[in-house]
Formats: structure tokens, C-alpha cells, sequence
């Protein structure tokens, strides 16, 4: 709750990653005076195109759907989305490659048009089982878009607007996506495709909630987006939008410490000694990260995070001579078994992958290379958190290791039917624990948290802490990762702090 004051209050955000951005803009509309402290020296966190001799590389985010989250902050902070960056609906959208040799290619929107070529490649039964799928994901999006997506987390009083048992059981929270899919599917393949969807919060399918099927319902009537230029592009138009907004912008500065008052925050500590007074502290930090900046007290408020980590990622940047025949902007090459990937990288001594699946983004962006006869490949293979212990992951710093994994992940590829080892220009690799260093990210976890369990999207860290003053923004955090769950966790969060005010004492 707020109160209106004639003084505006003073916010401090604590990084300045798509989260951190995007509530302090939202913010600064509000009135309140804005300013964020980044520990890197760009904004942007994850959400980031590295360049390289004309060779361009989106190293996080590779993908933008649900565009309207994105018009609605801009359109409510100044010019339009479609002013601020150069937006293109992907089309073909995925190429899905099979052990089999088999493979589908998908349109970038409408669920029918998914559906028929489904059916051209699999049969007409796939064709009729995607378009049963597709319709239980519009309902399940119908019933959890406002009341868990679009508003605070209450944890399983969230499904208390869900009155009609018929609609808990379409939500179906004690089921697996896994096992919702094998209800709609005959043909392996298509399981394994709904199955990559869990990997998109870093969860396991076979652990991962039904609900998550909101996903390929949401990229295919919403559409499958590129950014001109790269994704990247997002965090520097969020940038300039702060700076319009007159948000005092800092990095290179590292917070050590969230001070205290009377039970409510009054402030932060950085590294260098200085202290910033604030009314209130919106942290875009890993959720385990804040806590570690609460004092042993304060942390006792705040509820334990739950032990349920994501996995991470092992990337390879490639800069390619020449092109490949039949290449779309987002290709998946499957392994045989897809469930040796979840054992390894899920399971009681977590290892990279044997035999994992490959995702490669190549998009067709005059922008992204530096000429028409070659091509910028950013790889992605699912794989085990960083933890030099190896309790809860797996070492990636030991000697010769990333530069094995990298032969093998290209060697795969080749096997597969895709032989691009003889066009590298270079290749640059980039480990869980690069990710770890390069933007706080515990263990190089890309979403923070899994979703794996019927109770994690349950007990999430919320977006208002119950310490006053202290609220959470940023994929760790509700309603989870990814560019459209972390817009709709900013404006939570920007609507929990209200008009310019100061908390209520």
C-alpha cells in the first residue's frame, strides 16, 4: 500500500537487466525518482548481442514473443515499441530435425497452419492432435493470464478465481507437460517437440507443470518475433527509454549490502562505501543474490527460495563462411533419446550431456553479418549448472573441457545431417560459468529457478517482499523468466509501489 505524498519518493533498482529497465521506466512515469545501479558496465543483463568482426550474436534471448507486453511499457513510458525498434515477425519460425532424418518446419503464426504441416510430415493424426493441443493451451491461458500472470502472487490462493473445478482440471497443476502430452500424442516426435517447451523456463518435461503448454499456443497465435539488428537492440531502446524518463543510470557499481530501519528499507551499500538513502529498493538480482544482501535478521522475514535450480546453457558463437541449404532462423536437431539429456543434466552427479539436443539460431538479418555469403550461428545445448564442487552441478572450468565439448556438440551436428565444421571463420565459447561471471547469474542458471513441481510456480520469490520497501523484479522471480513473463513481473511490480509516495509507516 501507498500514500500520496507531495515528495516524491526515492527508488533505488538494483540491476539493470530487462527487469530492472523496464520498472524503472514504468517508475519514473509514476513519479517516483529513479535510480539504477548495474555491477556490469552495460545494462541489458542476460538480453545482450555480442558483435565481432561483422559477425553479430544474440547471447541471451534469442527468441521475442508476445510483443503487446513490450507496446504496452513503451506505449506508457513515450514512443511506440515499433518506433523504439526495428520489429520482424520470423517466418518459417522452427526446422525440427529428428534422428530419423525426419523433420517438420513451422510457420511463425497460426496454430492451423502449424497443424497442416504437421500432418504433411507426420500424418493426419498429428494435424488433428496439435489442433486439440493448441486449443487446451488457448484455455489454459485464458484461465491464468489475469489472475497468476497479470497479478501478485498469492501462492495457491492464485487458483482461488478458478471457482469451476472444470477449469483447475484444464489447468491440471498436479500433471506433468510430459504426461499432458502424451494425452494428445501418438508420434514420439511430437512429444519431443512439446517437450523442449519445459526447457524454456530450464525445467524438466517430465517434471514440469501442464500449464507450460500456454507456450507454443502463445508463439503461434501471437507470432514469432526478431528484433532488426538482434534482441539486443530491446536493451539499449530500454535504456534510452530510462534516460528519456530522466532515470539516473549507474554502472560499474556493485550493491553490497540492503540496509534497514524499523523493519522497512532506508537504503543500500555499495562496494566503494557509499551509502544511497531510498524509499524503496525494486532488486532485479537473482532472487538468492538479495537475500545475500539482507542482513541475518531481515533474511529471517523473507521466505527460503526454493532448491529447484534451472538448468543452464553451453553456447558456441560461430562466424561461418557461405550458407546452409534449408536453414531457418530457429532450428532444433533432436538426439534419439531425449531423456539421457534430462538424467544428466537433472539427476544426482549432473554432467554435460552425450548426446544432447542442438538449438541454433541463424537469422537471415543483413545487420547481424557482414556479408550476404555468411552466416552468424549462435548454438545453444541444454546443460548442468556451474559448481566447482560439483554438489549441484558440474565443474566447466576444468582444463580442456569447454573446448571438448564444443568438437562434440559440432561433430553431433554433423552427424545429423548439418557439416559446418569446415566453414568456422572462429568460434567463441561460452560456458554456465562465463554466464556466472558475466552477469551474476547463480551457477550460469538461465531462469533462476525450474519450474519442475506442482508447487514452483507457487513459491517463487513474490514481487513485494515482506520487508517494507523492498520489492523483486527479474526472471527468478513471478511470475518467472523470459522477456514476457519478466515485462509482466515489472508492471506487477510498478503497480504493487503505486503513485509517488513513500510506503506507509
Amino acid at each position: 500500500m501507498t500514500t500520496e505524498h507531495n515528495e516524491k519518493s526515492h527508488v533505488v533498482v538494483i540491476g539493470a537487466g530487462v527487469g530492472g529497465l523496464a520498472v524503472a521506466a514504468r517508475l519514473s512515469v509514476k513519479g517516483h525518482r529513479v535510480t539504477l545501479l548495474e555491477h556490469a558496465d552495460r545494462v541489458g543483463g542476460k538480453l545482450f548481442t555480442y558483435r565481432r568482426d561483422g559477425f553479430a550474436f544474440d547471447t541471451g534471448p534469442s527468441l521475442f514473443t508476445l510483443p503487446a507486453v513490450y507496446r504496452d511499457l513503451f506505449l506508457k513510458t513515450g514512443k511506440s515499441l515499433e518506433d523504439s525498434v526495428d520489429l520482424q515477425e520470423v517466418d518459417p519460425a522452427f526446422r525440427y530435425v529428428f534422428a530419423d532424418g525426419s523433420e517438420v518446419t513451422l510457420p511463425g503464426v497460426d496454430p492451423a497452419k502449424c497443424a497442416q504441416a504437421f500432418g504433411a510430415a507426420f500424418g493426419p493424426e498429428s494435424d488433428k492432435q496439435w489442433r486439440k493441443f493448441t486449443d487446451r493451451g488457448s484455455q489454459m491461458w485464458r484461465l491464468t493470464r489475469g489472475p497468476f500472470l497479470q497479478s501478485p502472487l498469492k501462492g495457491w490462493k492464485s487458483l482461488l478465481p478458478l471457482a469451476n473445478p472444470s477449469d483447475v482440471n484444464t489447468i491440471a497443476p498436479f500433471t506433468s507437460l510430459r504426461k499432458l502430452a502424451r494425452k494428445y500424442f501418438t508420434d514420439p516426435r511430437m512429444i519431443m517437440i512439446v517437450d523442449r517447451y519445459a526447457t524454456y523456463t530450464g525445467s524438466d518435461p517430465r517434471h514440469a507443470p501442464a500449464v507450460l503448454a500456454t507456450i507454443p499456443y502463445i508463439e503461434q497465435v501471437f507470432g514469432t518475433w526478431h528484433i532488426g539488428g538482434g534482441l539486443g537492440t530491446l536493451a539499449t531502446a530500454l535504456e534510452n527509454r530510462c534516460h528519456e524518463r530522466k532515470v539516473e543510470i549507474r554502472t560499474g557499481v556493485t550493491v553490497t549490502q540492503i540496509n534497514t530501519s524499523e523493519g522497512a528499507v532506508s537504503g543500500v551499500h555499495l562496494e566503494s562505501g557509499e551509502f544511497i538513502e531510498a524509499d524503496i529498493v525494486v532488486s532485479d538480482s537473482d532472487a538468492t543474490l538479495t537475500q545475500d544482501l539482507l542482513s541475518y535478521q531481515d533474511r529471517k522475514q523473507t521466505p527460503s527460495i526454493p532448491n529447484s535450480p534451472s538448468l543452464a546453457g553451453f553456447v558456441l558463437l560461430l562466424a561461418l563462411d557461405g550458407t546452409t541449404t534449408g536453414i531457418a532462423h530457429h532450428n532444433v536437431w533432436f538426439p534419439e533419446n531425449y531423456d539421457a539429456e534430462f538424467d544428466a543434466i537433472f539427476g544426482k552427479e549432473p554432467k554435460p550431456p552425450s548426446d544432447p539436443a542442438i538449438y541454433a539460431c541463424v537469422p537471415d538479418d543483413q545487420t547481424m553479418k557482414p556479408t550476404s555469403d555468411s552466416e552468424s550461428w549462435f548454438i545453444l545445448v541444454n546443460a548442468p549448472r556451474h559448481d566447482p564442487e560439483k554438489k549441484h552441478g558440474f565443474n566447466w572450468d576444468l582444463p580442456g573441457v569447454k573446448e571438448d565439448y564444443a568438437e562434440r556438440i559440432l561433430d553431433l551436428l554433423a552427424q545429423r545431417g548439418t557439416d559446418i565444421r569446415s566453414r568456422i571463420k572462429w568460434m567463441e565459447i561460452r560456458t554456465p560459468a562465463d554466464l556466472e561471471r558475466d552477469v551474476m547469474a547463480p551457477g550460469g542458471s538461465i531462469y533462476g529457478t525450474s519450474s519442475n513441481g506442482p508447487r514452483a510456480a507457487f513459491t517463487r520469490p513474490a514481487n513485494q517482499s515482506a520487508i517494507k520497501g523492498l520489492y523483486q523484479v527479474g526472471g527468478s522471480s513471478h511470475p518467472g523468466g523470459g522477456l514476457p513473463l519478466v515485462g509482466m513481473g515489472a508492471e506487477i511490480t510498478a503497480e504493487l509501489i503505486g503513485r509517488a509516495g513513500k510506503p506507509n509507516p
